[in-house]
């Protein structure tokens, strides 16, 4: 790694830059509640860590207004980054893909087992398999791609939720969807339990846990594949169309994000309604989290990076420091695991479950504090984060 002798090369994009920083801001945000309570709690506030009025404000504002909104956004921004590179290497370009690919992979399998279950970049490394194959397409084929992957998700989720819902409404709680919905996303006795006794596991119980639980892992991720694709498709589409490179009017970035908020957010204003009125059982929260507000997900997090687009400029302090953070993304996604892990793991303090869910919100800030801190500081010496530079060199070595 070299001292840059610049803060941002010509062909940096700042905007593109700080986009990735507030999209690894925003995941802290709602991964803290995956270090820090049951699993179930993740999505359904009534499993844990709901003892006050601050605890169901926060839950909603999280689900309206985070929650797989900068997920979608840090997905659109690897498919934007994928096919600038794509563009760029005019030597063996699927060489190198596919040896980014799998290097992130091994990235993310490490992560998953020493830290984070909920890692991203697994589901990351396989959806990019396609995305070669899409590079050549126009901007408009993009979109529909991209929409019609929206459109096989929310079908294949009605497909497994639909029966759940239905045994809800009719009071038949005890079919394989109903039992499935509870166990994962409701507040199923002795699966609540199970949670919470992984949560206090050892370092020495969790790795080999994990490593045995990897073939059952995959088949999970390639439920998510869809929609990570569609997000990822949306994302180079939305660089073809110069909409990330920072080439459109205010007005049109403004207009933007405003139509995509005016039709994501009152549907998902109404899905907090729909499963606070049902009493949050896990058939309504499971479809809710993963399948109806998928596409009011996207469209938000699509809001989110016309509004920034508008608001940041390639001056002044506070670009500067989010698109640090953004160059550092991976290395900072990681980091974050590693923090909330020493404040929440049996072999940090120790904090799983002994915290409520607004308490937990207030304590993703202290990973947030330390990235904005430690990486302009890092890029002052250096052209790219630590985990930037293994993924680089060892994709290099595979290609």
């Amino acid at each position: 790694m070299q001292s840059p002798s610049r803060p941002y090369p010509a062909p940096r994009v700042v905007q593109l830059d700080a986009l990735r920083g507030i999209a690894v801001i925003g995941i802290a945000w709602m991964n803290v509640y995956a270090f820090a309570l049951p699993l179930q709690a993740y999505y359904n506030p009534a499993v844990f860590g709901m003892e006050s009025a601050a605890d169901r404000w926060v839950w909603a504002a999280g689900f309206v207004f985070v929650e797989d909104k900068f997920r979608t956004l840090f997905a659109m921004l690897f498919g934007a980054g994928c096919l600038i590179l794509l563009e760029r290497d005019s030597e063996r370009p699927m060489h190198g893909h596919y040896a980014r690919m799998a290097v992130l992979f091994l990235i993310g399998l490490a992560h998953s087992v020493f830290l984070a279950s909920n890692d991203v970049l697994r589901a990351y490394a396989m959806a990019g398999l396609a995305l070669p194959f899409l590079a050549r397409l126009s901007s408009f084929k993009l979109y529909a791609i991209a929409i019609g992957l929206a459109a096989v998700h929310v079908g294949a989720g009605i497909n497994l939720f639909g029966t759940a819902i239905l045994d809800f409404y009719q009071g038949r709680l005890n079919s394989d969807a109903s039992l499935f919905a509870e166990r994962n996303f409701g507040v199923a006795a002795g699966a609540v339990e199970n949670a919470m006794r992984l949560g206090q596991e050892s370092i020495a119980d969790r790795v080999p846990r994990r490593i045995e639980g990897i073939p059952a892992q995959l088949r999970t991720l390639l439920a998510s594949l869809p929609i990570n694709l569609a997000a990822m498709v949306l994302g180079m589409a939305l660089w073809r169309d110069r909409m990330l490179a920072a080439e459109w009017r205010t007005f049109r970035y403004q207009r933007l994000a405003a139509t995509c908020a005016a039709l994501s957010l009152p549907f998902l204003l109404a899905i907090v309604w729909w499963v606070s009125s049902g009493g949050f059982p896990g058939a309504l929260m499971g479809a809710a989290a993963l399948v109806v507000s998928a596409p009011f997900d996207m469209l938000l997090g699509l809001a989110y990076a016309a509004l920034v687009m508008t608001i940041v400029s390639g001056k002044g302090v506070f670009a500067q420091r989010i698109a640090a953070v953004g160059r550092l993304s991976l290395t900072n996604y990681i980091a974050t695991s590693v923090v909330l892990a020493a404040i929440f793991a049996s072999w940090g303090l120790g904090l799983f479950a002994q915290l409520s869910r607004a308490q937990s919100f207030a304590v993703s800030f202290v990973p947030i504090a330390g990235m904005l801190l430690w990486s302009p500081l890092w890029l002052a010496q250096f052209q790219q984060g630590p985990l930037e530079w293994v993924w680089r060199r060892a994709a290099r070595v595979l290609s």
